[in-house]
């Protein structure tokens, strides 16, 4: 067996020293390119892409061009666990980007950690995708427990709500910020009036709103994703509900407006993500470069964007493809990005996190609440 193992680590070696001699480095981008949150894959693909295209155009890394290989997980754990084995073994990437839905990246982070790999994920917040002790395991976004936090704040002290429902979609994510938000509601001295979860692809929620209505909620905390808030919000609406719906990062997408209805629904709807990268001056030029293109950088693609540029970071510094050599690197270096400088702890999480409230206006579109708690 030790033999074997031998034989495979050389090969493996082997493999990357022939991808650096042909002058590339592939990178993996891996998440929901298809489904329905095929949108915040492509935030993830236009963040990586242009972040790459511009760092090879400087030179690339000791000369050596970056090549991105896309990796579909469609947001199911079964299927991200396919294209986690596939970057390793088939691909040879050094480095992944993603996932992006917790319960995809915390199967898939094994995988890799196990091959050696560095993974980040710009947008999983589940605390167990970092808290595993994975070496290769990071993240360029905050953590449920820090969002929630946030959410109960706002909505005990700036929307005065009493009586407060707390839905979740079942889902490692969603469960887990409306968990963390519950939690923190009891430090506040507020005892939820419902908790209560939803099927994942359901779009039928009146009985739902008909119970929301029993208890009197005055407000409504949902941990999930668009595809289920869209929905929910509008027939809350629609049933006369005019209690405010609060909400995570998983509906930072216009998206959303979609799956709502339209304007007219999601007025008054706030949910929790970091300050508005686009504003951060460091990152000027490049949120021009996209509008530039045609394309509005919302979400989550200055985090991808950020999160390529600690990868090639820790590949130019370190001279290596070692997954752990890079994480550790990256815990004991800052990076300067688009979205200003990242400093990393032990566990492979922001030193610091960001979160603030946003609020959808009647004009369709998202702006972050001036009045804080």
């Amino acid at each position: 067996m030790k033999k074997w193992l031998g034989c495979a680590c050389a090969l493996l070696a082997l493999a990357f020293a022939a991808q650096l001699e042909a002058g590339t480095i592939k990178i993996g981008v891996a998440g929901p390119l298809s489904g329905p949150q095929a949108a915040f894959g492509e935030q993830f693909w236009r963040g990586a892409e242009q972040a790459t295209r511009e760092i090879n155009a400087a030179g690339g890394i000791h000369g050596d061009t970056l090549e991105l290989v896309k990796g579909d997980d469609a947001c199911e754990p079964k299927q991200a666990v396919a294209v986690a084995n596939r970057l390793v073994d088939h691909e040879h990437v050094v480095a992944v980007l993603g996932h992006f839905c917790s319960s995809s990246t915390i199967p898939a982070f094994e995988v890799y950690a196990e091959a050696g790999i560095l993974s980040i994920t710009p947008a999983s917040t589940n605390p167990m995708v970092t808290e595993r002790g994975l070496p290769t395991a990071m993240r360029t976004c905050g953590r449920d427990d820090q969002q929630g936090v946030v959410g109960a704040e706002f909505t005990v002290k700036h929307l005065k709500a009493q009586r407060v429902a707390v839905l979740h979609d079942k889902d490692t994510y969603g469960q887990g910020l409306a968990d963390a938000m519950k939690t923190h509601l009891a430090t506040l001295g507020r005892k939820e009036v419902l908790y209560e979860g939803l099927t994942r692809g359901e779009k039928d929620f009146n009985a739902l709103v008909t119970k929301l209505r029993s208890v009197q909620a005055d407000a409504v905390y949902f941990g999930g994703l668009h595809s289920e808030a869209g929905p929910l919000v509008r027939q809350m609406r629609e049933q006369g509900m005019t209690a405010p719906l609060i909400s995570g990062d998983g509906i930072m997408s216009e998206t959303f407006l979609t799956s709502a209805g339209g304007p007219k629904y999601v007025e008054g709807v706030f949910m929790t993500f970091g300050a508005d990268p686009r504003k951060i001056p460091t990152g000027k030029a490049v949120v021009e470069k996209f509008r530039q293109a045609g394309y509005e950088p919302e979400g989550y693609t200055l985090y991808s964007y950020a999160t390529m540029q600690s990868i090639a970071a820790a590949l130019k510094a370190t001279k290596s493809t070692d997954g752990v050599q890079l994480a550790n690197w990256l815990k004991a270096n800052p990076v300067e990005t688009v979205m200003g400088t990242k400093r990393w702890n032990a566990k492979g999480d922001l030193q610091t996190s960001d979160y603030v409230m946003y609020r959808w206006t009647k004009e369709g579109k998202y702006a972050e609440v001036a009045d804080k708690p």
